[in-house]
């Protein structure tokens, strides 16, 4: 028998859901009947026959036919257990009427999603996915959600056989940058949409976990742009994660525990924004400063005192052999180890991005100019010798240990860049996405790894030699600022954080802004040792 043989009548009813099914606001009996083509007596048998078995339903006000409840809940049971549906319909409304824009229900089906809910926005002009339209798993709110929360092969099975299409000028189409936004997505707990699958639209998503830790679907708000503004969407983040966590429980028999972090927060005094921790080996010492109410900070390990307070803000910071080289709003000074304050001549002046220190002893700089940034040895005229003009802004650097590569970060584009003395270029390591913050702090581990902080990030992210970002930490403040490697073996990580300009309802949830974090650095369970040096007395 040949494939469709004796199928005639089966082939037609099909036909006929079908034109039902692509017309969401009902379709007529005449204007089915045109697009059909059947003959009168066949249509009525046949719509007689799915209006019965409820794949169709008559809208006797309007005279139009569209798709039956039986029909739509086959649909659902084919994706997701029943009891989904009934959890996450309260948690969609809530949604919906604390943010007025449309919320879904999605579930992932092979390499696409699938909205099987939705509750309209309160806005005229507002999202409308079709539901059981298929949407790209990679470029969505509810994809980069799901994906985040699977099993690292699971989730490779999925984009190895994907062509990262850009959809919109703003779709991720680089597998690094995706696997790094996915990596931020889990630490954070929701996924943001950036126009990334349609220009003018932006989602933020988060993933829901049944009991025996499978993803069973994602929650997500969509809207326009306009409304749904980044700063927004951040802060709607976490109350995407709750509801999502929320379902998940009533699909549990117990709600699921909090992990605890492995941060500590160290005593003593909070910074408006602290930053430039440096560790003093010999003295077992950390300072740090807070830039805005200048001060420099000092911890011992047991205690933290203020060692000095300045006058003007603080621009940059670097160890000295006689104390600390602090550059200011108002020139250079050196800050003894008791304290006192020496001025200095301003070598670099308002154009100063950031100091750093080689492992020979000599002091590097940094300077803005009209293209870009230079970066290079500072002599004892206040020029940069030896060093690299770059395109773009970086706002911190370090180098390794040997002295044979310094590394920077450039907040404005979110790469980390790779120099090497000898040579003009300026390798790309890697890229940090938007959603993920604002790179701020750099640290090197002995390992080859790169350390970061993402301000406005909620995190710390690792990248290997290769620049493959194989750890992401989550912290329980939002802007972290700086961070190095300290303690008698280097495997201490100090961070240093801001609550300037933090929302009261953000500081309400991360009242450790300003301070000080202390962890313990691994990476695959083995302590990591810092890329350090002396200096030179």
């Amino acid at each position: 028998m040949k494939t469709g043989d004796g199928t005639g009548a089966l082939e037609k009813a099909l036909d006929v859901l079908q034109a039902v099914g692509a017309t969401p606001n009902g379709i007529s009996q005449t204007q089915l009947a045109a697009q059909v083509q059947l003959p009168r007596t066949t249509m009525y048998r046949i719509l007689a026959t799915l209006v019965e078995r409820g794949m169709i339903r008559r809208d006797p006000t309007r005279k139009v036919y569209r798709l039956g409840f039986n029909y739509l809940e086959m649909v659902r049971n084919a994706y997701l257990e029943p009891d989904l549906v009934a959890a996450a319909s309260a948690e969609l409304r809530a949604l919906r009427d604390l943010t007025g824009e449309t919320s879904y229900l999605a579930v992932l089906d092979g390499n696409q999603v699938l909205s099987l809910e939705r509750c309209d926005g309160a806005h005229t002009l507002r999202s409308a996915a079709s539901l059981g339209q298929g949407k790209p798993v990679y470029c969505t709110g509810q994809g980069k959600a799901i994906l985040s929360a699977l099993a690292p092969g699971a989730r490779d099975d999925i984009l190895k056989g994907l062509v990262l299409e850009p959809l919109t000028p703003l779709t991720i189409t680089d597998r690094r940058r995706l696997l790094a936004e996915l990596q931020i997505t889990r630490t954070r707990g929701y996924a943001l949409d950036d126009e990334e699958i349609r220009l003018g639209v932006r989602c933020v998503a988060a993933p829901i976990i049944d009991k025996h830790g499978s993803v069973r679907g994602a929650l997500s708000v969509a809207g326009p742009a306009y409304r749904l503004t980044l700063e927004r969407l951040t802060l709607l983040g976490p109350e995407l994660a709750d509801a999502a966590r929320r379902v998940g429980e009533q699909l549990r028999g117990e709600p699921s525990a909090h992990p605890t972090s492995a941060t500590n927060v160290v005593p003593g005094p909070w910074a408006f924004h602290g930053a430039f921790p440096r560790w003093h080996a010999e003295q077992k010492r950390l300072y740090w400063a807070d830039t805005l109410a200048p001060a420099i900070h000092c911890w011992d390990g047991r205690s933290s005192r203020i060692l000095s307070r300045l006058d003007f803000p603080v621009r940059a910071m670097e160890m000295h052999h006689d104390g600390l080289l602090v550059a200011h709003a108002g020139g250079w000074s050196l800050i003894d180890w008791q304290g006192a304050e020496h001025p200095m001549q301003d070598l670099l002046g308002s154009r100063l991005l950031a100091l750093g220190t080689h492992p020979s002893g000599t002091l590097w700089g940094c300077i803005r100019t009209s293209s870009g940034c230079v970066i290079g040895e500072v002599s004892a005229e206040g020029e940069l010798r030896h060093g690299w003009s770059l395109s773009e802004q970086v706002s911190g650097f370090r180098w390794d240990a040997t002295g044979t590569a310094l590394y920077a970060i450039a907040p404005g584009t979110g790469d980390i860049l790779r120099m090497q003395p000898g040579s003009n270029s300026v390798r790309r390591l890697a890229t940090l996405p938007r959603g993920g913050g604002s790179l701020s702090g750099l640290a090197l581990d002995a390992q080859g790894g790169v350390w970061t902080t993402q301000r406005d990030g909620w995190s710390l992210a690792r990248f290997d030699a290769e620049g493959n970002l194989d750890r992401m930490i989550g912290l329980p403040v939002p802007s972290p600022s700086d961070l190095c490697f300290a303690g008698e073996d280097g495997t201490t990580l100090y961070i240093t954080s801001s609550r300037q300009e933090l929302k009261l309802e953000v500081l309400g949830g991360a009242p450790d802004s300003g301070c000080l974090l202390q962890l313990e650095a691994e990476v695959g369970g083995q302590a990591v040792a810092a890329s350090s040096w002396r200096l030179d007395s």
